[in-house]
């Protein structure tokens, strides 16, 4: 017997709205609307677009002392982020993989933590077991989590409150928002300028209605979701990130904080640092994620095999589709060190046809966050 899919607070409105539901990391959710996934992209990429993430799990750490234990887990400064502001972080693991990727918030009073869905369970077990007493953990359970992302994000949300506009990329605030306080993050995973707002999940709904009244705003699902952020070059854990491969294979070496690599004041003390550290320093390692452009319309899907000029396999694909913005496929991949160089060939092995590809630097479209 099939297990029960849980919902989120807007799942009526998705059904109402004539959403296509899937099952997603255990949810039902809605994977496209009528637009379609296309024209929900590039409806994105030109006005707004709104998209229900309640599924992720939303965490709150309380104590003097949740910093500091906080940053014993990530490779990140936790210590140092400012009140109002957004970090990016990952969980490390003792072989330097990755356990999730995840977004941290100080909001003074305590640090919000924002994890993966299909993580969630494992990640708070995680904080259980490696949290002390005076930190303590609050799973949140009535906050759903919106995002509202394009270029005419900023311009819809100030008439709702005109505080957000004051906001830059990464600063979070509490403010009101439909008569309640939301935790607003000027963030996002499409590449655009946006927001991202945790809401009562008993007035998610209202915000919803009072966004999409608004003709700029449409309803974007997880198939643009996916499209979006594959354009402008961010993983997604599960594919492109997982416990068996590292920050630095997976090129994320901007995420690891100056604090805490080999020369910082705060140098290692996160699990696998040993191991992240070296590669660091010997930039040795076997594979790298890279970007790929492909030559024809055919998309290269999540899983296709990588070979180079003379049928040596050499790599795995582990996001691809046709980017709508980028007018041609695009895809992430790891490939061995050899040929991670911008514009190395591949040839990707799609139904025994092999389709040329060429190793091109991400996002594959400009991003356009708000930095002021």
């Amino acid at each position: 017997m099939s297990e029960q899919l849980l919902v989120t607070p807007l799942h009526l409105l998705h059904t109402e709205m004539g959403a296509k539901m899937v099952p997603f990391a255990g949810y039902d959710m809605p994977v496209q609307y009528e637009l379609g996934v296309r024209k929900e992209h590039l409806h994105c990429r030109a006005q707004a677009g709104l998209f229900d993430v309640s599924h992720m799990g939303q965490l709150r750490l309380y104590g003097e002392n949740a910093a500091k234990e906080l940053e014993a887990l990530v490779p990140v400064d936790i210590i140092d982020l400012p009140a109002g502001k957004q970090r990016y972080a990952f969980f490390t693991n003792e072989q330097g993989g990755i356990n999730d990727d995840l977004m941290i918030t100080n909001f003074g009073d305590h640090l919000f933590v924002v994890v993966n869905a299909a993580c969630k369970e494992q990640d708070i077990k995680h904080l259980q077991d490696n949290l002390p007493e005076d930190v303590e953990l609050e799973v949140i359970e009535d906050r759903a989590l919106l995002a509202l992302q394009g270029p005419l994000a900023a311009e819809v949300l100030a008439r709702i409150n005109p505080q957000v506009s004051d906001m830059v990329f990464m600063d979070a605030c509490r403010i009101e928002l439909a008569g309640t306080e939301c935790y607003v993050s000027r963030s996002g995973y499409t590449g655009e300028d946006g927001y991202e707002i945790s809401v009562p999940a008993d007035t998610a709904e209202q915000l919803a209605r009072q966004l999409l009244a608004y003709s700029e705003v449409e309803w974007v699902g997880l198939g643009a979701r996916d499209s979006l952020r594959l354009e402008c070059g961010l993983c997604l854990y599960g594919h492109d990130l997982d416990p068996t491969t590292t920050p630095v294979e997976a090129s994320l070496l901007w995420g690891i904080s100056p604090s805490r690599r080999a020369d910082g004041e705060r140098a290692g003390g996160f699990p696998g640092a040993n191991l992240i550290l070296e590669q660091i320093r010997t930039k040795e390692v076997a594979r790298k994620r890279v970007g790929l452009i492909g030559h024809s319309k055919a998309p290269v899907r999540e899983g296709c095999r990588l070979f180079d000029a003379e049928n040596n396999e050499i790599g795995i694909v582990t996001s691809g589709t046709f980017g709508p913005s980028k007018g041609a496929p695009v895809a992430m991949a790891y490939v061995h060190r050899d040929f991670a160089a911008l514009g190395s060939e591949v040839f990707a092995d799609v139904r025994g046809k092999k389709l040329l590809m060429t190793v091109e630097k991400m996002p594959f479209v400009p991003q356009r966050y708000f930095r002021g």
